[in-house]
């Protein structure tokens, strides 16, 4: 008993018996058989072993393994060659430190970064689990050998789900003896990432016993309200699934990164011509001028001629002219990107307090694309609908029965299900005409019910006396079975051959004889009992589409009159499902269930023999009505749809209910309204319906065949909306594919359940949302949270500014970089394209790194054009970013222009202002090092006043930064330049003693840094007021009347919109700007201006 309480509690398993896997014969080849025969902890040996690494690294593979991994991408290894080129004398024109101090500091922030990663995924094993393999359950404490278990670690579920043995093997019960006799043989499919199929077979005592999913505890889970429990084990260490389903995922990269790799390699085109120039310039010269000076201008060793002097002059400029490729720029956006990512986490607006659910950006590296978004692909059961579901109203032998009917004075009161002991007195129905049936015995209305009582996979958990709590996977299901529950037919129990029910108060145990599983294709569950009475029934509910064409013939006309309920319930947005019976020959049954038997227990096309052996006998079935259950809207949905779709986002939805239940839903929450021009509604039950005719809202999915498909994409985005009816999970995914294939938009896809994953994982963004189904679709999302009127905030807020922050750094960044190194470029003409440094080598060094980083990062982190409530007042500031207006090719060449032109300014100024000029005491002051000085502090000065004309929201960190990076390069140069910097023992290579302090004492210095700057900004500023004058943007209108003190008469609508509440908080705006209040037509008191909700100043 210690023993077995022992091996639980550690998680491992008594491993008895055998087990082998069935494999195709060239996997037979590499693979070894699983044999666990001996009593204890013995795990069984694979080719793999047992042992688990979910680590990378160890302590000495890190430093090589890491180093390997990062000068795989392209620009470490540029700049590795870089350092290469530099150990060679010839060639060198900058020392060493200059590449690799910049090179270092990448390498150990992506190391770290990396380290802590590894690490983390290093102490995932630590955690503690009950279960450490995958285990064939054999008995359990408790009765019937269920075991509860929680499955977070696998699939971010945090409801108990049971498990349940054989009650072959239950009988083994906790006895060691037993079960070190236990001889079974399981057979099973090999190792696989299947977490919620398993498919295998027990031989036990010369019978073959089924084994499914349903009997397994897997790796990873952990076991609750159990005692003990013994398991055999099937899959150990990296065969176990948790383990299998461990590889990497799909890697997503924005369309701000594909441009970047295309740009960065125009810039090594751009910076192979310039060296190219430089170097037949150094040819050029060489061979008509330096060959005549060699004795005052020697040429180095092992230069014979001018063509070899312009070959290795070639690679000396490769190496002056590499900042243009920028080495921190990669650094530099995963930062931005990791403290964007962190806004959305710490957003209180984004945090659910009911289920105590923040926000969570799941990925770094998409934030961008938030801000891109054209299409959103939205499931609705969950997404848009609470998926709390409530059974609403019913249909039962052609008669409708209302929960609620104010035209009738009798259904306007609760109905009283006192008389029930075993009600749920949460439950809510107002058809009082329901209960009278129920109560005079009505036989259609009792099977009605008895069935719903039946057929389910509900399990029942009673801790005292009449408390009954139904754990059902599907919400439908535990509204269903409540509603029997309450109508006097309350599933008591259940075991694997029994399911005890009590019938208006008298218990009855009903014999389960067989499970005809639910899935994704059939749409339909049925089960085969034996009534106490003897009597074989199949109960069946599914889908109406599918189980019509199941019914017998005698129900054509109670068919019709059920559908037209149908058609009532699905007009008010309720998702429907259509229940039928068969009574079974005793005969037929025995016969069936023997090849039932052989299906199940099948290796090798298990679901497809038991579809058809499904197929065989759900025939012929008695229609007894349809259930209709209410799915509410989430709270803010209409309100998010109508500001997306101001914002030009273009919303489909994808659902698998009913095309009325569909376009209900579409209505109530504004994806439809009674204005549209035209809703049309295309069906068809083949491809060739279908042609010439492309469906907007559809039954069948196949518009998605190849010869429709691209006719379905253009006319479907030509439609304001588009809703698809009818499809499955693979579907979803399938038309998402079909929009990322042929229109060059972003996608987003949001879901709540198993179902959307694959729709999540194909669009672009893919959002997930943590509702009543589970955390699958949130494992597999790039962003989730616990509301749909989330997303509103996530793109309109977080995503545009993400989108804004990230081109302003981009623009910024290239243009800093073009005046910093094409200034070279100019000096080459004037130096006999020697490859001589125009700056001093710690100004290289050091302008990356410490005078130009913080800066930047600031605005990227912290700058907003408009502040968030202006954000969602005003969607069509979001359309810039659908348009990629703000970065692109042509932004980039500009900026490149940009660059061009300050580098003609920060070199000729200053070359012109020292050329043969005197200090005021009558010395010279036109040397290299003071012309070197002049020009950086130029440059220095000049990007510093780029970027505040770039900042639009000034913070007090915007300004730290940078009026601190001017005083550390003033500190620097002051302190690296003065005249007692060589009293100090030091390998610092200095060759600007005095420098600082002789030539920024000159007054006319000072006048010419002026200039520069004056030349530099003074053609920015005047081209963005004459563009703002002129063509101004979105923000720019509204932060112009943002600043105004006029008043602003808003529509009474807006004010009652659930995201402008507090509106009179905003500030005025001029009401003479149309396209940003398009809707005026009742006014309420005008506004005042007020604070700004953060510390910051708009400009």
């Amino acid at each position: 008993m210690d023993r077995a309480k022992n091996l639980c509690r550690f998680g491992t398993a008594l491993g008895v018996g055998s087990v082998q896997w069935v494999e195709p014969w060239w996997e037979q080849l590499n693979r070894s058989a699983l044999i666990c025969r001996e009593e204890g902890t013995h795990f069984c040996n694979t080719k793999h072993g047992n042992s688990i690494k979910t680590s990378k690294y160890n302590f000495f593979t890190f430093l090589p393994l890491n180093l390997f991994e990062q000068f795989q991408r392209i620009a470490n290894a540029y700049f590795l060659f870089l350092l290469i080129l530099q150990l060679i004398p010839q060639i060198s024109s900058l020392p060493w430190f200059t590449t690799v101090v910049p090179l270092v500091l990448v390498l150990a922030v992506s190391g770290v970064k990396d380290a802590i990663d590894d690490f983390v995924r290093f102490l995932m094993p630590s955690v503690s689990v009950c279960v450490q393999a995958d285990l064939l359950l054999l008995s359990s404490s408790e009765p019937h050998s269920l075991v509860y278990i929680e499955t977070a670690e696998l699939d971010g579920e945090t409801n108990l789900k049971v498990k349940q043995a054989l009650t072959v093997t239950a009988e083994l019960g906790e006895d060691l003896q037993k079960l070190t006799d236990f001889n079974g043989e399981v057979k099973c499919e090999a190792p696989n990432n299947k977490l919620d199929n398993f498919t295998g077979t027990l031989a036990l005592r010369g019978e073959k016993y089924a084994l499914d999913n349903e009997k397994m505890l897997l790796r990873g889970c952990t076991i609750r309200n159990t005692e003990w429990c013994f398991g055999l084990v099937i899959y150990a260490g990296p065969d176990t699934k948790l383990m299998q389903n461990s590889g990497r995922t799909t890697f997503k990269r924005t369309s701000i990164d594909r441009l970047m790799n295309v740009l960065v390699l125009m810039i090594f085109a751009f910076l192979a011509l310039m060296c190219l120039i430089l170097a037949i310039g150094n040819g050029i010269w060489e061979s008509d001028k330096g060959y005549n000076f060699q004795v005052y201008l020697p040429w180095a060793e092992d230069v014979t001629s001018a063509p070899l002097s312009a070959f290795l002059m070639f690679w000396s400029y490769v190496i002056i002219l590499n900042t243009v490729v920028p080495i921190s720029l990669y650094v530099s956006v995963e930062i931005i990107r990791l403290g964007n990512s962190f806004y959305i986490d710490w957003d209180r607006k984004m945090y659910y307090p009911l289920n105590d659910t923040p926000a969570q950006a799941r990925t770094t590296t998409l934030n961008e694309e938030l801000g891109q978004i054209k299409y959103i692909f939205s499931d609705k059961t969950g997404t848009l609908t609470q998926n709390i579901m409530c059974f609403n109203k019913c249909s039962i032998n052609g008669k409708s029965y209302d929960q609620k009917d104010d035209s009738h004075p009798g259904n306007s009161e609760l109905v009283d299900f006192s008389y029930n002991q075993l009600a749920d007195p949460k439950f809510a129905f107002y058809d009082h005409s329901l209960v009278e049936a129920v109560k005079l015995n009505d036989v259609p209305t009792h099977r009605f019910f008895r069935l719903l009582s039946l057929c389910h996979t509900v399990m029942p958990e009673e801790k005292k006396e009449g408390n009954l709590v139904y754990q059902a996977q599907s919400p439908d299901e535990g509204a269903l079975v409540t509603a029997a529950r309450n109508f006097g037919f309350v599933f008591r129990a259940r075991t694997p051959e029994t399911i005890t029910v009590v019938e208006m108060g008298e218990t009855k145990i009903y014999k389960l004889l067989a499970i005809l599983d639910f899935n994704n294709v059939r749409k339909r569950m049925s089960v085969i009992v034996r009534s106490p009475e003897g009597d074989l029934t199949l109960y069946c509910k599914g889908a109406d589409t599918i189980l019509y064409e199941l019914l017998h013939s005698s129900c054509e006309s109670l068919k019709e009159e059920t559908t037209e309920h149908l058609n009532e319930f699905a007009g008010e947005g309720l998702r429907t499902l259509v229940v039928a019976y068969k009574n079974l020959d005793e005969e037929y049954f025995q016969d069936w269930i023997k090849r039932h038997h052989e299906a199940s227990t099948a290796l090798e096309g298990r679901e497809d023999k038991l579809s058809e052996i499904y197929e065989e006998i759900e025939k012929d079935l008695m229609l007894l009505g349809a259930t209709a259950i209410e799915d509410k809207l989430q709270d803010g949905v209409p309100q998010t749809i109508e500001t997306l779709a101001k914002a030009s986002i273009k919303i489909w939805v994808l659902t698998g209910d009913k095309q009325e239940t569909a376009m209900n839903i579409g209505y109530s929450c504004n994806l439809l309204y009674d204005d549209m021009a035209d809703v049309f509604v295309i069906e068809g039950s083949t491809s060739e319906d279908l042609l010439g005719n492309i469906f907007v809202f559809s039954s069948q999915a196949y518009a998605l065949e190849g010869n429709l498909e691209l006719e379905l994409v253009r006319t479907a985005c030509m439609c304001k909306v588009v809703i698809c009816c009818r499809v499955t999970p693979l579907q979803k995914a399938q038309v998402v594919e079909l929009v990322k294939k042929y229109k060059k938009a972003v996608t987003l896809a949001i879901g709540d359940g198993a179902n959307d994953v694959s729709m999540i994982k194909t669009a672009h963004i893919g959002v997930g949302i943590s509702g009543q189904e589970g955390m699958q679709a949130v494992l597999s999302s790039d962003f989730s949270f616990a509301q749909f009127r989330y997303l509103q905030r996530l793109l309109l807020v977080h995503g545009r500014w993400s989108y804004i922050r990230m081109c302003k750094f981009l623009k910024y960044f290239f243009y800093k970089n073009f005046a910093f190194t094409l200034v070279h470029f100019w000096y080459g003409f004037f130096s006999g394209f020697s490859a001589q440094t125009v700056y001093d080598q710690w100004f290289i060094t050091l302008y990356n790194l410490a005078y130009t980083s913080l800066p930047v990062l600031g605005m990227s982190l912290f700058d907003q054009d408009v502040d968030d409530r202006w954000s969602l007042l005003f969607p069509q500031l979001y359309v810039p970013g659908q348009e990629n207006l703000y970065f692109n090719k042509t932004v980039f060449i500009k900026c490149m222009l940009q660059g061009i032109y300050s580098s003609l300014i920060l070199f000729f100024i200053p070359y012109g202002a020292m050329y043969n000029t005197m200090r005021s005491d009558g010395k010279a002051i036109a040397d290299y090092q003071s012309f070197a000085l002049m020009a950086q502090t130029c440059l220095l000065i000049v990007v510093s006043v780029q970027i505040g004309l770039d900042t639009s929201y000034w913070t007090v960190v915007n300004q730290f930064f940078i009026w601190g990076s001017l005083s550390v390069y003033f500190a620097i140069t002051f302190t690296m330049y003065s005249d007692g910097i060589h009293n100090v023992d030091m390998l610092l290579i200095v060759y600007f003693s005095g420098t600082a302090r002789n030539t920024l004492s000159q007054p006319n210095v000072w006048l010419a840094i002026f200039l520069s700057i004056a030349l530099c900004v003074l053609p920015v500023v005047g081209f963005r007021f004459l563009k703002a004058l002129l063509r101004p943007t979105a923000s720019d209108k509204v932060r112009r009347n943002f600043s105004k003190p006029e008043t602003l008469f808003l529509p009474a609508r807006l004010i009652a919109e659930p995201y402008c509440r507090g509106l009179a908080l905003l500030g005025a705006i001029h009401p003479a700007e149309d396209f940003l209040i398009s809707e005026v037509t009742s006014f309420v008191a005008p506004l005042k201006p007020a604070a700004l909700p953060c510390p910051g100043v708009w400009r």
